[in-house]
């Protein structure tokens, strides 16, 4: 397989690589460009078709509804795409043929460039001898409509949208916006401007190229100001942080094919995923996935950063900092905001003001908060300064203050969730579908729910905390957590197990019945450590077993349960973060072939969607479907999805730094099809590591001085 990727989505490219030309494709599906929350969707021949869901988009709001290109009154037939960039790309294409001929001669590039708005440029290539002439028209139209009114097709159709001619340039505004938002569009040359057309009447001579460059700039909020026309080029941003980003990333090296593209494809994912803080530039969280996702999920932002701390520990850092500014400090029940808890998510568009929650931030999640504690443990076992580390301290106790007061609402010892309102969201786990929680007979679950994995979420967020403690010579408040952390394990075994099952219980519902379905949350139960050691081997094997395993990985509900639908959302799909943590579990639990088998059968689904996993996909079994079946609106790129190889290769090396410690938890388990394996540019307390694993042992270079690599403790796998 080549390491090249195409833009298009559907297509099964692998990864960009540095010096890898791009790849054509022209398949005919939706193109997607991403920089930070700026993102545009448009057909493969470049044209953005009004009516749908196509657009560019910039900080939530659509504000390119309609651009098309006309040559002589006809759009532009679709040859191909070549992407150079997560946010740039060149669709080619070429015009009708010109008349008394049979083939076409005038070659249409679009060079498009999103970022701080976008940049296209047009080339038109004549390849016949003769002169030819022709008129080039750029029709433009424009609604700023919320992203949510776009996903839905609640768009407001109604003519609200005032323009201002200028020279070479025309400006929509939204009148009825508080901020007056607006969106102009820059012509080269001479263009003439009727409404929102741009046209040029041009003469191309034989052999030879005409160009033009049309920009776009945006002014959505109140201190907004549109840029001048003769202001830079909108890619600069973007550009610098996947440069930034490119010199920091590992680089892998293994004879399994696809790996190192699938490799390779997850860290310019991740790269192209992160967004910035205006009032903190040099903090990077990731968004959780394009196209509808291109803002802070607090659970999405926290997994990823967890599962991506071998690329970059920087990420953790910026995205604890920002969910710290960000956690609740008072009770609301309309964004169910409450002290201590920690955002679920956070928007930017009108909606995000006006919709079903009234403000920008939504915090009804009911996990992020125990996750972020757990999050800043880890980073601490990673190096985070004792100064990073006072300063979210605080937040930290403030988080497990929640769970105790506001988590735990009937004092049972479970966190569980119910939403305030009809205006939240009904679950509050990861499975947030309607339909996410139900029992084997597959009835749903009634709220209030404690979800199984909520229960591991806040055994390992204690355990952080206590650990944290003893970092800051507190033995009092370490010996309690560690107390509260025994209990809810006991708890939880004496609550949750169903022995005449041999799993644990997805969730406790609202008369403190078991949930009694067989689901992957119980793989999270292990990758917490809250699964006593007795338990781990039965837990394991469902998780392998002829129910759950498809081959490509487990499924999210076992296919003998009645809710199961391998086309569910949440009922039967494969997600690969959820076996990412799932592999971890087993491998924590010494479940070696198991959690081999876990992450050989996602890397293979990988390599079959050409190195870019997808948020899920569809959970039929590998012998029915030798390739897995996508899932047809599943995000891709999708933050959890991209940082997955990269959490499973380190399930696989058993690859644990403890640099409280001074000791790096290091005892290779990769298959043998991965042998010889070598990583190159780790990232490790201000180090750079390279690691190598052959059949007759590893090494390990680079390592800090007051490091030193040991076999991995039990409990860390």
């Amino acid at each position: 397989m080549d390491d090249t990727r195409s833009v298009t989505s559907g297509s099964a490219g692998g990864g960009v690589s540095g010096e890898a030309p791009p790849r054509v494709s022209g398949d005919g599906g939706t193109t997607s460009l991403v920089a930070g929350t700026t993102f545009c969707l448009s057909a493969a021949g470049g044209d953005v078709v009004p009516g749908g869901v196509q657009g560019l988009f910039v900080d939530d709001t659509r504000v390119v509804s309609g651009w098309r290109l006309w040559i002589d009154g006809a759009p532009v037939e679709p040859l191909g795409v070549l992407e150079a960039e997560r946010y740039r790309a060149t669709f080619v294409g070429r015009a009708p043929p010109r008349r008394g001929r049979a083939d076409a001669t005038l070659l249409i590039q679009r060079s498009r460039t999103v970022g701080d708005g976008m940049v296209e440029e047009l080339c038109i290539r004549n390849l016949a001898a003769e002169a030819a002439g022709l008129t080039v028209e750029l029709e433009v139209e424009a609604d700023f409509a919320d992203l949510f009114e776009v996903k839905e097709s609640r768009v407001d159709t109604r003519p609200r949208i005032a323009l201002e001619d200028e020279e070479h340039a025309v400006t929509f505004v939204l009148a009825s916006s508080p901020h007056r938002s607006r969106m102009r569009v820059i012509g080269a040359g001479e263009p003439a401007t009727t409404g929102a057309t741009f046209r040029h009447t041009v003469l191309v001579p034989g052999r030879a190229t005409w160009t033009t460059r049309w920009s776009v700039g945006v002014a959505l909020g109140p201190q907004d100001t549109l840029p001048a026309a003769d202001e830079g080029f909108p890619e600069g941003e973007a550009a610098r942080r996947m440069a930034r980003w490119r010199l920091s990333a590992p680089v892998a090296e293994t004879p399994r094919p696809g790996l190192e593209t699938t490799l390779r494809t997850s860290s310019e994912d991740l790269g192209a995923l992160q967004i910035g803080d205006p009032a903190h530039p040099d903090r990077r969280v990731v968004a959780a996935g394009a196209p509808w996702f291109m803002a802070l999920f607090g659970r999405d932002s926290l997994i990823t950063s967890f599962m991506a701390l071998p690329l970059d520990q920087e990420l953790a850092l910026g995205t604890l900092r920002m969910l710290a500014d960000l956690q609740g400090d008072r009770v609301e029940p309309l964004t169910e905001e409450e002290p201590g808890r920690i955002v679920h998510e956070v928007r930017c568009g009108r909606e995000g003001s006006v919709s079903r929650v009234g403000s920008s931030a939504y915090y009804g999640t009911v996990d992020a908060t125990p996750l972020f504690v757990v999050l800043l443990g880890e980073l601490h076992r990673w190096g985070l300064a004792g100064a990073e580390l006072r300063e979210l301290l605080p937040a930290a106790d403030r988080a497990m203050a929640w769970v105790q007061r506001y988590g735990d609402r009937d004092g049972d010892g479970f966190v569980e969730y119910r939403r305030a309102s009809d205006r939240g969201l009904v679950n509050q786990g990861w499975k947030d579908s309607f339909d996410g929680v139900t029992t084997a007979s597959g009835r749903i679950a009634e709220p209030p729910i404690a979800l199984a994995e909520v229960q591991g979420y806040v055994y390992a967020a204690h355990l952080a905390r206590a650990e944290l403690a003893e970092a800051m010579d507190d033995p009092g408040t370490a010996a309690d957590h560690r107390g509260r952390a025994e209990v809810l394990r006991e708890r939880f075994d004496e609550r949750f197990w169903l022995p005449d099952r041999g799993w644990y219980a997805m969730a406790l519902d609202g008369e403190k019945r078991p949930v009694d379905a067989l689901t992957s949350n119980i793989g999270h139960c292990l990758w917490s450590g809250i699964v006593p050691p007795e338990r781990a081997s039965r837990v394991a094997g469902h998780l392998v077993g002829e129910t759950m395993w498809t081959g490509f990985g487990v499924r999210t509900l076992a296919s003998d349960m009645g809710a199961y639908n391998p086309m569910g959302y949440h009922t039967g799909s494969v997600w690969p973060h959820d076996n990412a943590l799932l592999a971890a579990g087993l491998m924590r639990y010494g479940h070696v072939p198991e959690a081999q088998k876990v992450a050989l059968g996602i890397l293979d689904a990988a390599r079959a969607f050409g190195g870019r996993l997808p948020e899920l996909f569809c959970g039929f079994d590998r012998d029915e479907f030798p390739a897995p079946v996508p899932y047809p609106t599943s995000c891709s790129p999708q933050a959890w999805a991209a940082a997955t190889p990269v959490s499973l290769l380190q399930t696989l090396l058993r690859f644990h730094p403890d640099l409280r410690c001074g000791r790096l938890g290091f005892e290779p388990a990769l298959p043998p099809a991965m042998l010889p394996f070598r990583v190159g540019n780790l990232s490790l307390a201000g180090a750079r590591l390279e690691l190598e694993v052959d059949r007759d042992g590893w090494d390990v270079h680079g390592l800090p001085p007051h490091v030193a690599p040991t076999p991995t403790p039990p409990g860390r796998s």
